[in-house]
């Protein structure tokens, strides 16, 4: 679903901060990788490297973690993409323009995924009434990010399904693509999902 359709003065892309945002395990390193591809600068520091779980690197900029705390470096990355994990894009700071893309993934599928990560680490996964409570969260996290993304000031989102993704990657990089005002690769964009690390899959009545 595209939630890019209200109309009011915003400022093109290569003057905003161009957000990519998501739950962990939700397929915002793909989406990172797919706007590398297609021309986007792109902010991370490389300090987290690829693993079995993120074969292509996790795209990661150690300072979001700090956002809360100090957010106005956000400033100084207009014209660039950055990931930040959904629960701090509420401190995004006032007067940034951001374009938003949103990734969406089945939760059942976010779940399996975290579990396998923790597996391979040989760390303790949650119980099913832990997992339970958890996916509650998570689905609580998403709705109050989006509600307050949808009402930011000088904001665009554009909400980007995993699966979607993974299934039509011409598709997803045209949306992207238009989204951003036009001007990528569209082609290497869609040439790099690999759907075959599309690894966690809920089952189609999950």
């Amino acid at each position: 679903m595209d939630l890019s359709e209200r109309t009011f003065e915003m400022a093109p892309p290569g003057e905003s901060v161009i957000v990519v945002t998501g739950l962990p395990r939700s397929g915002t390193s793909l989406l990172m990788q797919m706007l590398a591809a297609g021309g986007v600068p792109i902010l991370s520091d490389g300090l987290r490297v690829a693993d079995e779980d993120n074969p292509r690197g996790y795209f990661e900029y150690e300072p979001v973690k700090r956002l809360w705390k100090d957010p106005n470096w956000l400033f100084e990355a207009r014209g660039k993409a950055i990931k930040i994990v959904v629960p701090l894009v509420t401190a995004l700071p006032e007067g940034l323009a951001c374009y938003v893309i949103l990734c969406e993934r089945d939760l059942d599928e976010v779940l399996d995924s975290q579990e396998r990560m923790l597996a391979r680490r040989n760390e303790s996964s949650t119980t099913p009434e832990g997992r339970r409570v958890l996916k509650a969260e998570f689905a609580r996290t998403l709705e109050q990010a989006r509600t307050m993304l949808e009402r930011r000031p000088n904001t665009r989102l554009l909400a980007m399904e995993y699966r979607a993704a993974i299934s039509d990657p011409f598709a997803a990089a045209k949306r992207l693509n238009e989204f951003l005002g036009g001007g990528l690769d569209v082609a290497k964009m869609a040439g790099v999902v690999e759907p075959a690390l599309y690894r966690n899959r809920s089952a189609p009545d999950r």
